[in-house]
């Protein structure tokens, strides 16, 4: 008698989940240093679904990617409000507050995008353009805005210090500081992603921050 076996169906994702699953694997993909350009046939592909499947959670590839920015967004400048609100509650209840307070944030921000380059690979590919020179110029932009936020976000941090150093220029030095803190930024997140992630962000990282700041 022949035994008739069941497969079992395939399990639909859940509502997003699949969304969820196409952005994890486009990150994946930006991982392998010296990617090509992805296709949505590749991407398709490694997921084991129809291109047509990928156009229905997402308009276009250049939406996929806003999915990626949107991710970098939300997570960097979430944890630099954390950062920013535990330094606060560090400061002195009576008195101005403390001289390097601005500055500790200011390194710690810097540490923390390192950290986040480090644990997310394909992520430092979108967020230094080498993953979007084929893509809408939009995203380029919009990737622009993000690193123009962080100068900004640097020099609220690194305000107060300038202030307190008794500089008689504190925006100028305010400003020049931040400057070269994102660009040191960038900087570090380009090697990286051009070494084929070999070249660590945090490399000396503690010693680079001295001499800059």
């Amino acid at each position: 008698m022949d035994v008739v076996v069941a497969h079992a169906p395939r399990k639909r994702p859940k509502p997003g989940e699949r969304r969820v699953q196409i952005l994890q694997a486009l990150a994946a993909m930006l991982e392998q240093p010296g990617a090509e350009r992805i296709t949505t046939a590749a991407l398709a592909a490694r997921l084991d679904v129809s291109e047509a499947a990928l156009y229905r959670h997402f308009a276009s590839k250049a939406q996929m990617f806003e999915g990626l920015i949107e991710f970098i967004e939300q997570t960097v400048f979430s944890l630099v409000n954390q950062i920013a609100e535990r330094e606060s509650a560090l400061e002195p209840l009576d008195g101005p507050p403390d001289a390097g307070t601005g500055t500790r944030q200011a390194v710690k921000v810097v540490s923390m995008l390192m950290q986040f380059a480090e644990k997310n690979p394909g992520m430092t590919r979108v967020m230094v353009g080498d993953a979007l020179v084929f893509e809408n110029e939009r995203l380029q932009q919009r990737m622009n805005q993000f690193f123009d936020k962080i100068e900004s976000t640097l020099k609220q941090c690194l305000r107060g210090a300038a202030e307190f150093s008794g500089s008689t220029t504190p925006s100028m030095d305010t400003q020049v500081r931040a400057s070269v803190l994102a660009a040191f930024v960038v900087g570090r997140l380009q090697r990286f992603a051009r070494s084929g992630f070999k070249r660590l962000p945090s490399e000396h990282l503690e010693a680079s921050l001295t001499l800059i700041l």
